[in-house]
């Protein structure tokens, strides 16, 4: 999804010229990995930055706030919006204005008009009448309905919007703004949990638009969203019953995705062995860094984070001619699922990126908690980073702590230091990149690629989200229950934004 060459070069990083299966040759960025962070990042923001309408230098064409997928038009063509792609980027775009880039506030306030814009838009998934039409995956840049063949319904992307303008509200609620997030914010959020609590318990396809079942990625993000939903209604004045019968009911069916080893991406019979990357983004994006190493939420720092964690790292290593003689224990490259075959079944850099932000998130959670245990789920994990290390808990003044901590920092390094040899040197980042010799295929400039690499980045620095209340909501029902709730949809009036800030907090 792009074609955007950012015109930064690699101050301070040296270059190597790798030759391809095409006799061509590309720069790389090599050397220091600190180095290539700092080059890397500002890159990174202008790329994201880039394929945002109206003025994105690769999304001409596309309304104000809309996220473009990528400025690439033909093989594939990712120029359209995606309501995952477009939430998961501006959750990112959110958590940086949060931790100061003020630049960045009239994109998320266009970003929300847009969206309630889009909302109202009816498609071949439904309208707004019984909420259907909010399962719709992609539109045009104009905001108006894709009508041709795709995989729909895709029930991840109103628990992912939802997310997103949460966090975006409660920072507003916080600084004096809560009239303009009962008026603009909430009605779009209400919409989306509206959606989650009633079509949740129905099947979909998955976040990679493929397989049509129940995915974990889909299931793990409406569980939060209607957590978190609860207690934001509650915040403004409101009520969401649906959050509060739903989300318990929800975790429950998650817990069928634990095959006791590893998380089964899909249920179903797809052909598949079921290891995917949906599953580490499944755990990214419903950290919670107040959380405990909970395994019933999958928290980054769980057992069975970690063992899967290493199932699907390992999925890989036998499959891409790149990571050959990468043995358990060291960084690889990382693709969607090793049966994969779209676009050559190459893998791609934001799923590598998530390898090591599950792994940052979890040295934050163990940092935070002043201790780490190693289970019998878990000891596979560190077995191969520490060989002789024990079951046991380790408390944070012990050496057995510091050592795992620090192999698993090297270990989440190490998949950064992939994306970084395999990023040319201009510092664009594609879909994918060649299993053979790591040179960047499908989509140029893909916009997720870009949010993904400043999420993981942040992790690495310790900057982290505010709690979405993992600790109130990770209780699993005795029994669990097919239900639904059915929804309410209004129609949502998002107004002008007013930019004389002293007037709106």
């Amino acid at each position: 999804m792009r074609v955007l060459y950012a015109a930064a070069l690699f101050e301070g990083v040296l270059l190597g010229i790798a030759e391809t299966s095409q006799g061509r040759s590309i720069a790389r960025a090599t050397g220091d990995l600190a180095s290539f962070i700092d080059t890397e990042t500002p890159i990174a923001l202008q790329g994201v930055l880039n394929n945002i309408g109206p003025n994105g230098t690769g999304a001409s064409g596309a309304s104000a706030g809309i996220v473009v997928a990528s400025p690439s038009k033909s093989n594939p063509d990712y120029f359209y919006t995606w309501t995952r792609d477009s939430a998961l980027t501006f959750q990112t775009l959110i958590e940086e204005f949060i931790a100061g880039d003020t630049s960045l506030e009239t994109h998320i306030e266009q970003y929300i008009t847009a969206q309630a814009t889009i909302q109202k838009v009816s498609n071949p998934s439904g309208d707004l009448s019984d909420g259907s039409g909010l399962g719709e995956p992609k539109f045009y840049v104009n905001m108006t309905a894709f009508e041709d063949a795709w995989g729909r319904p895709q029930r991840d992307g109103p628990a992912l919007r939802a997310i997103a303008l949460i966090t975006y509200g409660n920072y507003l609620i916080s600084n004096g703004a809560t009239s303009k997030v009962s008026s603009i914010i909430w009605p779009i959020v209400e919409n989306d949990l509206s959606y989650v609590a009633q079509y949740w318990n129905q099947t979909g396809y998955d976040l990679w638009e493929e397989v049509q079942g129940s995915s974990f990625f889909t299931i793990a993000a409406q569980h939060r969203a209607l957590v978190e939903g609860d207690a934001f209604a509650t915040s403004l004045g409101k009520s969401c019953t649906g959050c509060e019968s739903q989300a318990p009911q929800i975790l429950c069916f998650l817990q069928s995705f634990w095959n006791g080893t590893a998380v089964i991406a899909n249920l179903g019979n797809n052909g598949r062995s079921g290891l995917d990357a949906n599953s580490l983004l499944g755990s990214v994006h419903t950290f919670d860094p107040a959380a405990s190493c909970d395994d019933v939420t999958f928290q980054p720092c769980s057992s069975r984070a970690l063992s899967n964690h290493k199932l699907v790292v390992d999925s890989f290593r036998s499959v891409y001619t790149i990571n050959s003689g990468l043995g358990a224990g060291s960084a690889a490259a990382v693709g969607r699922y090793p049966e994969d075959s779209y676009q050559g079944g190459n893998p791609w850099y934001l799923c590598t990126l998530a390898a090591a932000e599950v792994l940052y998130d979890a040295l934050y959670q163990w940092d935070k908690q002043g201790s780490l245990a190693v289970d019998q789920t878990s000891l596979p994990f560190f077995q191969d980073l520490v060989s002789n290390v024990t079951t046991g808990n380790y408390s944070s003044s012990s050496t057995t702590y510091t050592s795992l901590t620090s192999a698993v920092k090297t270990y989440a390094d190490g998949f950064v230091s992939i994306v970084q040899q395999y990023t040319p040197s201009n510092g664009s980042l594609a879909e994918q990149f060649s299993r053979d010799d790591g040179t960047p295929l499908s989509a140029g400039d893909l916009t997720w690629s870009y949010a993904a690499f400043l999420s993981a980045i942040d992790r690495r620095n310790g900057t982290v989200p505010a709690s979405w209340g993992e600790s109130s909501g990770n209780t699993v029902p005795t029994t669990c229950s097919g239900s639904s709730a059915t929804g309410t949809y209004v129609t949502p009036t998002a107004t002008a934004w007013n930019r004389r800030r002293q007037a709106v907090y």
